[in-house]
């Protein structure tokens, strides 16, 4: 195929491809502890469907130890080419407060060419681009392609890659597309070159047997939630920086955004300041960071005048690609421990890591890409860090040392990941789709692009 043809091919299967990101998007996919499996399995089976959709002759549902099933499909490849694999997931995280959201969070709404809903963007864009990507070729693929599509990588931690190490033959490949990451801006073509691990545990605070009345015996009471919160704000310094001894500051090569982009962004309300000391990219794409993601307590509407028995909190921290998620982890509980307040007794569980991950800088793959990209968006990539973990790449890298890894998406920083009115561009889909078409035609047949 030409890249005109390939290119007309995509645009004409964005009305179909659309309309299958939003069946799979409407399948509320949480794959975490507490909720229900059924819509996960419906997720895997609809992945399945659609890998089948496009052609390829092997798809099938793999188990998982401990997880969801993976949704594997692969095509040989044609004499002398090279075989790619290619990367994403199907779950996604929790919706979170409903009334947060300005559509419902698992009925896809489009507005304005952005359609809206949780996974949208990350990462069921990233089947829906792989999928738009083969469609293209008609069954018949110019590379060796091989796609695995996870269950459970917001959640669970390593569980695949246990996999991985032990099934190596399964997924070798010449080069790796995971399509869990995206660009500065829509229509900012960008490679993630560089990915913070990360480390999450649950910490549960208790100080008394049960509850007891705040007049008779506040004030001497040794209050849970109050030592909870000594502890969590300990963590950091008043100007933001991590306090945890062997936790050190960062520094990225690459240029981050501006203070006025991240602000708006991230949404940052006038008058507050940001956190933290270093440049941009050194906080988010280099250094630790600490976040407390959740805390079982009473509500203030259901509050009771009590002095609280026990308390609960999510820490999550973010981890430079260098680092160990294991000795970080082990370094924060430590430092929890001795600064926990009035002898409370302290338990941790619940522990999930994720190593990150820093990529070389580029050989014959990374040089398709960069020729795609420039075609598809109208100018070349620029490298960029990201400070989301893919548990899976690190994990890839270590047991395919010779194959070239690359990370890019449809998930722009304005997308809402993680977040309430998470959404999707679908012009970028499209671009995101029509480049991972365009790289394959060109690694199958180098110098195809003519760019």
């Amino acid at each position: 195929m030409t890249p005109d043809q390939i290119e007309k091919a995509v645009a004409a299967a964005m009305p179909q491809g659309v309309d299958e990101l939003r069946r799979l998007a409407a399948i509320p996919s949480v794959a975490f502890p507490g909720h229900p499996e059924e819509p996960v399995y419906a997720a895997a089976a609809l992945t399945e469907e659609l890998l089948r959709s496009v052609g390829l002759p092997h798809v099938r549902q793999i188990p998982v130890e401990g997880s969801f099933p993976a949704v594997y499909g692969e095509a040989p490849a044609p004499p002398g080419a090279p075989t790619v694999l290619l990367y994403a997931h199907y779950d996604v995280q929790p919706a979170g407060d409903p009334a947060a959201w300005r559509t419902p969070p698992f009925e896809p709404t489009l507005i304005d060419g952005q359609l809206y809903g949780r996974g949208t963007a990350d990462d069921k864009s990233g089947v829906i681009s792989h999928v738009l990507a083969l469609r293209a070729f008609q069954g018949r693929f110019p590379v060796g392609v091989k796609v695995i599509v996870e269950g459970q990588e917001e959640y669970a931690g390593e569980r695949l890659e246990a996999f991985v190490d032990r099934n190596p033959d399964l997924l070798r490949a010449d080069a790796i597309v995971v399509a869990d990451t995206g660009n500065p801006r829509v229509g900012d073509p960008s490679v993630t070159t560089s990915l913070r691990g990360m480390a999450a545990f649950t910490m549960e605070v208790r100080t008394l047997r049960e509850s007891v009345h705040s007049g008779q015996f506040g004030g001497a009471a040794p209050d849970a939630l109050a030592a909870l919160m000594r502890m969590v704000t300990s963590l950091h310094d008043d100007n933001g920086d991590v306090r945890v001894p062997g936790l050190p500051r960062g520094t990225f090569l690459g240029q981050g955004p501006s203070e006025e982009e991240f602000r708006r962004t991230a949404g940052v309300v006038d008058g507050v300041s940001l956190v933290g000391s270093g440049s941009l990219a050194d906080r988010l794409w280099a250094s630790y960071a600490i976040t407390v993601t959740g805390l079982d307590v009473p509500t203030v509407s259901g509050a009771i005048n009590a002095v609280q028995p026990a308390a609960r909190a999510r820490v999550t921290v973010r981890i430079p690609p260098a680092g160990d998620p294991k000795t970080t982890v082990n370094a924060v509980v430590e430092f929890l421990r001795q600064v926990a307040p009035w002898g409370a007794q302290v338990a941790f569980g619940d522990f999930t890591v994720g190593s990150g991950f820093q990529a070389d800088s580029g050989g014959k793959a990374r040089a398709a890409l960069n020729r795609a990209m420039e075609r598809a968006f109208g100018r070349p990539p620029r490298d960029v860090g990201a400070g989301g973990s893919i548990p899976l790449v690190n994990t890839l890298l270590r047991q395919y040392p010779a194959a070239e890894i690359l990370l890019f998406g449809a998930e722009d920083e304005e997308a809402a990941v993680h977040a309430p009115n998470e959404r999707v561009d679908l012009e970028e889909l499209r671009r995101v789709a029509t480049a991972e078409a365009l790289f394959l035609a060109e690694l199958g047949a180098p110098s195809a692009l003519g760019v």
